[in-house]
């Protein structure tokens, strides 16, 4: 085996373990936006579900603005009365649910959540309802946000987008 063959074989082995090795890479990242992606898809139905369940159950909004909405509601089982409150923190990128002294964290990575207050009945010619100025004249509640996270230390485009619009069933 010559000097020539040796370099020609190295040169070669080089460029075939490169090619492997940024395929390699390029699957690895694949594959962690895939688990992203599911993952706060996973997250962002079940804050949904117990939101929306809590929402329609309630007897009434509280009170109301773009970070925090707080619904008064009543047990069925005794009858006593509390409240709920659920409370965006852009600082943390966090969405808690509050009853009473307990606390519990719904949404973790939230880039952006946003409440929104409607009355029930739409606009003519659209889909859209009247926003309302207070909380005892609200109906509806909107709901939208965006969560994010980070593959291999960069904001790429991993990110889950919900909203959705939930009616105060006992108004």
């Amino acid at each position: 085996m010559t000097l020539v063959e040796l370099l020609v074989a190295m040169g070669v082995g080089s460029i075939l373990f490169l090619a492997v090795g940024t395929l390699a890479f390029y699957s690895a990242r694949s594959f962690a936006a895939l688990s992203n992606y599911v993952e706060l898809d996973n997250f962002s139905r079940n804050a949904l579900d117990q939101m929306s369940r809590e929402i329609r159950q309630a007897d009434s909004l509280v009170s109301g603005s773009d970070q925090q909405m707080v619904f008064q509601a009543t047990n069925p089982t005794n009858g006593s009365v509390y409240n709920v409150t659920f409370t965006y923190d852009p600082g943390t990128r966090k969405l808690t649910r509050t009853q009473g002294a307990q606390t519990t964290t719904l949404l973790k990575e939230c880039d952006f959540l946003k409440f929104s207050m409607y009355q029930r009945n739409p606009i003519g010619g659209t889909y859209d309802q009247y926003p309302t100025a207070t909380p005892a004249t609200c109906k509806l509640v909107q709901m939208s946000w965006i969560c994010s996270r980070s593959i291999l230390g960069k904001k790429a485009n991993t990110e889950s987008v919900q909203s959705a619009k939930v009616v105060i069933r006992k108004q």
